[in-house]
């Protein structure tokens, strides 16, 4: 079997939850030895047997990011010809996977990691190309053969989002890790060189300056934890200059009245992470908006309890009060994902933070409950036997 695998993201330029995905789902399904699985992705890629990369069409080098975006799909479209079958990740390649299974007649199957819908502050981001992009999405979606959701909360929002898809066509496979890639390992002289005293208590946050990732509510929820406790985040690429003044400026607030904040902005290698996360109390995702949440999964593998928003896919992670904490929340339905009281929520965050660095030994035993359960429910074999059904489904 061909599977076509289309994705803007792959091994080294990754910088999200997808990309991760995309590259270990493809390693599980060579793995297997029955899937010849091809990688298109944008730009240049790492180099490897079945892997070809995409660069930006030189005449549309002027346009809009969303066009150039169309530029590059209708290229691997092309190159999808002969496939089996195709399976886009993101709305940057749902293009691509539309239009060649157009062009080759083979099925296209969507995974979907996040929903247009669900981001109307990317409008901030993208100006016309927001519109573009949804409407991408939306005609790749409610054309595919099937859509693979990340979590249930995920297949939900699918449903909502575009009700015109025949729920049939909707199936869940979540996410996994890598347990050996990710597994608690100590490495005090790197942590120290980050500025963080891996002896003292800390909270540490791993995630891109998004307005779904909910930073800001952090900073503000951070000013309510004991002064003896750190704050480690490890936070950059920030998507409009709006939500980074926004960060900054918290940021700056929160360091005029404590120390430990240590803020580092540029992409670290895994093995730094692990580090981090291995000194680390507890870990925080204040998303507002998260299919599934691997930062959460990374975690709990490296044995740390998680604080998390209960929200969209995370319940299916993390376990409240037995791998971590799950914050209540109640969300506007316009798909911004704000809370409808940011103070309450704030406080509730403030609330199971401090509950979490106040027994660092209960935090410690919810740590390997999580490392449990990363292994034993969230391994990417079983993942890539999982997406492996959905292929043979839609091939009949």
């Amino acid at each position: 079997m061909r599977v076509d695998i289309l994705t803007k993201e792959y091994p080294p330029n990754i910088y999200g939850g997808a990309g991760v995905h995309v590259a270990e789902l493809v390693r599980a399904l060579r793995d297997r030895g029955d899937v010849d699985a091809r990688v298109r992705a944008f730009g240049v890629p790492v180099v490897e047997e079945g892997t070809t990369g995409y660069a930006d069409l030189p005449d549309l080098a002027g346009a809009n990011a969303a066009i150039r975006t169309m530029g590059v799909d209708l290229a691997m479209a092309g190159d999808c010809v002969g496939a089996d079958l195709v399976h886009s990740h993101t709305w940057y390649a749902n293009f691509a996977g539309h239009v060649g299974s157009l062009l080759g007649g083979m099925p296209h199957v969507v995974s979907a990691h996040s929903l247009e819908p669900m981001r109307p502050w990317k409008a901030e981001q993208l100006g016309g190309g927001y519109r573009v992009s949804s409407f991408v999405e939306r005609t790749a979606y409610e054309a595919a053969a099937a859509v693979i959701a990340v979590s249930e909360g995920m297949r939900q929002d699918v449903l909502r989002s575009y009700p015109s898809i025949d729920p049939e066509r909707v199936k869940v496979v979540h996410n996994g890790i890598d347990s050996q890639l990710w597994q608690r390992h100590r490495d005090d002289d790197t942590v120290r060189r980050h500025g963080v005293d891996p002896d003292g208590k800390s909270v540490i946050f791993v995630g891109r300056i998004t307005r779904q990732k909910g930073l800001p509510y952090l900073l503000r929820a951070a000013a309510q934890l004991p002064p003896d406790v750190q704050l480690v985040l490890c936070a950059g690429s920030p998507d409009t200059p709006e939500i980074m003044a926004e960060v900054q400026g918290l940021m700056e607030e929160l360091r005029a009245t404590r120390k430990g904040v240590v803020w580092i902005p540029e992409m670290l290698p895994r093995a730094e992470v692990v580090a981090l996360l291995s000194a680390a109390t507890v870990f925080a995702c204040p998303s507002i908006y998260e299919p599934l949440g691997i930062v959460n999964l990374e975690a709990m593998a490296c044995e740390l309890a998680v604080v998390a928003t209960a929200t969209g896919g995370i319940p299916e992670v993390v376990v409240d009060g037995e791998t971590g904490w799950l914050v209540p929340i109640e969300q506007k339905q316009d798909g911004s994902g704000i809370p409808l009281d940011a103070d309450r929520f704030v406080a509730d965050l403030a609330h199971a933070l401090n509950d979490a660095v106040s027994d660092p030994a209960r935090a410690s035993a919810m740590g390997l409950a999580g490392r449990t359960r990363a292994v034993d429910a969230f391994s990417w074999a079983t993942i890539g036997d999982r997406t492996i059904q959905v292929y043979r489904d839609v091939l009949g």
